[in-house]
């Protein structure tokens, strides 16, 4: 019997949609058979949004921590350096990069840095412990008042648990030299008082003919009291990490096979002192509060971060005695407090009005490198950048089948940079500027009828420029005159959207959007200089599916197609055109369970004439987990991960442009890659206490 459990729709439905609610206090769940799903329907104020849950993570292995953010349907997310340095990340036609557009937290943190010394928006996840992660909670496009900067594409709030059922620890070892540990566990120190603790540690050399040497050591400790009507915590993490990084490669040296009288491979750099190494360390705490009148919610952190990277993408074409190798460096304060408070005036109509604010210190600089010493400097900047916003936003169920959510936005930026350099084209790049944006969202939610959900969806978001560029005046490497940017980029999106539930077992989602950018302008930190480039437009349809066959088997696939253009109709170089997942689990078949996923990223141009285009990716990944625990008279499970099960030859990354190699008469303009990992098998143990 598949049968559709409802709460007073008219009070419950509103404040499923206020972003205070609790991820896991959804008004609504579809319960089949017994089992309860999330992103039922009136759970969610648009197909594109949703929460993955902690048992859902553990169903499918990662290659990489930031690997998580692939159960968001449509992510996809690769590396095209060192595993020590933030994944690669599509969604929605965006290469984004490094997190340009996916705004994402932890913990209520932001992971999303402005103004950062390789690239806007940089968002590294390496410090993430999946094992710590309770659930992900998601939403695309502009139409949340909750979410400004970098948030326009998408954005995904991760939340870490506060307790564990059991003291754990858990031993994992791969090929390439593939070692992790990590364990931890949590005591109540008083009545609803619980001391978590987790520590990890990892060495990894991947495939790579110059080792990778990567070290990670990793640790989180939470202090929290209360329940989830009123409560607080507070939390301390600290990561550091070094690595030496193998980077893209061009494809011409691939297809000869040999370089200066070697062999040469995929797998072979041609940098062997490209690498990097960054810490992040942070202070976090938060209180809320339900009463009869509505909920309350405050939160502040204080985080430390440092990144040194040093890359070499174009090998001799600029410096051919020393090679191009440029280290790109960033040490950097950040506080941030954020307030909101709801009030339920009656069954029908919720409001919430909040406050954020991120202030960033920063030093950042950009320097010519051989074999990581400084040869010269291109710029060298203190910047202080503040950013402020506040919001409301209203929820009404005008009837029991129409809900109507609007919300009004305000942005404020401030920027100030210094220039350490001292010349005066350093000076002319010094200054100040400021800007800011108001963002209407308008949500509707029709229905539910026969178990299914329509929804409309519009907003204005933005994404903030990096700072250095709203105040340049002179290209920083050769002095040309440039004009600066403005701080604050406009991008208005729109999305018809169905949710349904009407076959059993069977929860699909399939939305319809569209996103218009006023300018694709970037900071691009590899050159220290600003480029605009046209305004554009990115529209695609998304089909999600979640099925369950039986208490045993569960069906994922995730289909998205996007087409991208500027407004002069060029291609947008690497916004690839269709992503997909798809992946069975089998859950609990005695001691067993396994999952196999097959992940497909798309082709895509590489150049606006779209004459070069990327080669699509396509790769399996397996889990076998077996539960060990009547053996062992404590809970156990042994688990074997395969990733790139068919050990297909693909890229994770790839780009066209030009580059000169020592030895070259001239550049060459050529595809350049970085290939995704071959077939490599991990093994885990895990223990409970």
């Amino acid at each position: 019997m598949h049968t559709l459990r409802l709460k007073a729709l008219a009070g419950a439905a509103v404040a499923a949609c206020a972003s205070l609610s609790h991820a896991e206090d959804a008004p609504q769940t579809v319960e089949v058979s017994g089992r309860h799903y999330d992103n039922a329907v009136g759970s969610s104020d648009a197909a594109s949004e949703g929460v993955i849950r902690a048992e859902l993570l553990k169903s499918r292995p990662a290659l990489r921590p930031g690997e998580v953010l692939e159960f968001v349907p449509g992510v996809i997310v690769t590396q095209h350096s060192g595993d020590g340095k933030a994944n690669q990340y599509f969604l929605r036609g965006f290469n984004l990069d490094h997190g340009t557009d996916f705004a994402t937290t932890v913990s209520g943190m932001p992971v999303n840095m402005p103004t950062h010394g390789h690239g806007q928006g940089y968002s590294d996840l390496n410090f993430l412990i999946p094992e710590l992660v309770d659930r992900i909670t998601y939403r695309k496009g502009p139409y949340f008042a909750t979410h400004g900067d970098f948030a326009s594409a998408g954005a995904a709030d991760i939340a870490y648990r506060t307790r564990l059922d059991a003291p754990f620890v858990q031993l994992t070892l791969g090929e390439h030299g593939y070692r992790r540990a990590v364990g931890g566990g949590s005591t109540e120190l008083a009545p609803d008082t619980t001391l978590l603790g987790v520590v990890e540690g990892m060495v990894n050399d991947g495939p790579w003919t110059v080792p990778e040497n990567l070290r990670r050591r990793n640790g989180v400790l939470s202090l929290s009291q209360g329940s989830r009507a009123q409560g607080w915590s507070a939390s301390a993490m600290a990561y550091d990490a070094r690595w030496t990084s193998t980077d893209q490669v061009p494809q011409r040296l691939i297809d000869a096979g040999t370089y200066q009288g070697r062999p040469f491979g995929a797998y072979d750099s041609l940098d062997p002192s490209d690498g990097g190494s960054t810490s992040r360390a942070s202070l976090s705490g938060e209180y809320h509060r339900t009463d009869d009148a509505g909920e309350t919610r405050v939160s502040a952190y204080a985080m430390r971060y440092r990144l040194k990277l040093f890359s070499n993408f174009t090998y001799a074409l600029e410096r051919p005695a020393t090679g191009d190798q440029f280290s790109q460096q960033d040490a950097r304060s950040v506080y941030g407090l954020q307030a909101a408070r709801a009030w339920q005036l009656s069954d029908t109509l919720r409001i919430e009005l909040g406050a954020q604010l991120r202030h960033d210190r920063i030093r950042v600089g950009l320097f010519d490198t051989q074999a990581r010493r400084i040869l010269a400097t291109t710029r060298e900047d203190d910047v202080v950048q503040t950013q402020a916003a506040l919001y409301a936003q209203a929820a009404w169920q005008a009837t029991p089948w129409l809900k109507a959510i609007a919300g009004l936005r305000a942005d404020h930026a401030r920027f100030r940079v210094d220039s350490l350099k001292g010349d005066a084209i350093a000076a002319a790049n010094s200054g100040r500027a400021s800007d800011q944006q108001l963002s209407p969202k308008l949500s509707l939610v029709l229905g539910p009828w026969a178990k299914t959900e329509l929804f409309v969806n519009a907003g204005r978001g933005l994404h903030s420029n990096d700072a250095r560029g709203t105040t340049a005046h002179r290209d920083p490497k050769i002095g040309d005159p440039v004009d600066p940017v403005p701080g604050l980029v406009p991008q208005r999106g729109w999305e018809l959207g169905l949710r349904t539930e009407a076959l059993p077992g069977l929860q699909s989602s399939l939305a319809l959007w569209q996103l218009r950018s006023a300018s694709e302008l970037v900071y691009v930190g590899d050159a220290g200089a600003t480029e605009a480039s046209e305004a554009s437009t990115r529209r695609g349809i998304e089909f999600n599916n979640r099925w369950t066959l039986s208490r045993h088997w569960l069906l994922d696939a995730d289909f998205a197609w996007t087409h991208a253009r500027f407004d002069n109709g060029d291609r947008i170089p690497n916004a690839v055109d269709r992503v997909a997942s798809v992946a069975a689990t089998l859950k609990d078949w005695g001691p067993w369970s396994a999952s196999l996923q097959w992940r497909y990223l798309g082709s895509g141009a590489l150049i606006e004439d779209n004459s070069q285009r990327s080669r699509p990716a396509s790769t399996l990944n397996l889990r076998l987990s077996r539960d060990l625990g009547a053996w062992i008279g404590r809970p156990t499970t042994l688990t074997l991960d395969v990733f790139n099960l068919t050990n297909r030859r693909v890229d994770d990354i790839q780009y066209w442009y030009e580059s000169q190699l020592p030895g070259e008469a001239a550049p060459v303009e050529d595809r350049i890659v970085h290939p995704a990992e071959p077939r490599s098998l991990r093994l885990t143990l895990a223990l409970s206490f």
